[in-house]
């Protein structure tokens, strides 16, 4: 069985695509936004996110040029800035848990249909998703910590 014809595949890897490049607006709007906010530090990891699912959408385009799938993302959602440094975390921990999602559906199908090269990609970007999601909640403890220290003082 040729793995390009495989249509399940193929919609596995778009979607994959289509979520990498909404991150990339997504990081990319929350990198200006809070640069503007003066928050220069969360402005810059934001820019490092942006990098990072650069490189996951290149890989994914990569494995799609190798199976013969044409390389188009879906039309992108609208990037939510969010009013607030919690409210932007919040909305991009919800990116990443879909993400989570979709990358562990995707492996699960490539180990079914055995195609270990997307298997290993698509588990590769989910640790990549995992850790995201991990240093989301660490922000958004921090957060909360620094909001009960303020309640207290």
């Amino acid at each position: 069985m040729s793995m390009y014809a495989d249509p399940r595949l193929s919609g596995y890897l778009s979607r994959a695509l289509s979520h990498e490049l909404a991150a990339v607006q997504q990081y990319l709007l929350q990198a200006k936004l809070t640069g503007l906010w003066g928050l220069s530090e969360l402005s810059a990891h934001l820019r490092e996110d942006v990098n990072e699912e650069l490189v996951h959408a290149g890989r994914l385009m990569e494995r799609m040029l190798v199976l013969g799938v044409p390389s188009n993302a879906t039309q992108l959602p609208p990037a939510r800035p969010g009013r607030s440094v919690t409210e932007m975390l919040q909305i991009d921990r919800v990116l990443e848990i879909e993400a989570i999602r979709l990358y562990e559906e995707a492996a699960q199908y490539c180990a079914r249909i055995r195609d270990s090269e997307t298997q290993a990609l698509f588990a590769g970007i989910l640790q990549d998703e995992l850790g995201h999601l991990g240093e989301l909640d660490r922000m958004l403890m921090d957060l909360a910590g620094v909001h009960d220290e303020r309640k207290r003082g």
